[in-house]
């Protein structure tokens, strides 16, 4: 049995509504906090945490710089910025430059995980359209982390899966609906 202490999600084009599907689903009690890095544009800064909020079992809350990490929360990518993690079990936020042209990148939120929390994580890659999250992805599993793939098949867009899986094998590669039914079994 792992001894998990972290969740993270990462997507693009397509994975707002995969998100939202995920975060319905998980159970009331979830013992773990989930960080989510989602691309986003990033001069509107409102309604994507409220709308996540709005399905969401979990408080959907984008930290600050130095916010201790909770468990039964869920930390959404501030816009614009990277959202990384740091050894004292709290975030940090990074205006370095854009990686893959994007802030929040989810290579740059994975590695971090990684580094951090090595196999104590699980990391998921869900649907998007260019192929950032798959080298953090890789060393996310380098590191003995859990590593989930969204099926290209039941993908919005399959840029980023199919990215990953040409980088990598990942542990499982699931449906949105597997995902769910795998984080709900997580016993910690």
């Amino acid at each position: 049995m792992a001894d998990y202490k972290i969740i993270v999600i990462g997507g693009s084009a397509g994975s707002f509504s995969v998100v939202g599907r995920i975060l319905s689903g998980i159970r009331q009690d979830f013992p773990l906090p989930i960080v989510v890095c989602m691309h986003r544009l990033k001069h509107i800064r409102s309604g994507f945490v409220e709308s996540l909020n709005d399905r969401s079992t979990l408080p959907v809350v984008e930290p600050y710089d130095k916010d201790a990490i909770e468990s039964g929360r869920v930390y959404l990518a501030p816009a614009n910025y990277h959202l990384l993690v740091e050894y004292d079990d709290t975030f940090s936020l990074s205006i370095e430059e854009a990686s893959n042209f994007c802030r929040p990148a989810l290579d740059r939120t994975f590695s971090s995980v990684a580094e951090v929390y090595g196999s104590s994580a699980v990391g998921i890659l869900l649907t998007g359209a260019n192929k950032d999250g798959a080298e953090g992805l890789r060393d996310m599993s380098d590191r003995g982390a859990t590593t989930i793939v969204q099926d290209p098949e039941s993908a919005e867009m399959a840029t980023m899966p199919r990215a990953a899986l040409r980088l990598m094998k990942p542990d499982y590669v699931y449906s949105p609906q597997q995902i769910v039914e795998y984080l709900n079994n997580i016993e910690i």
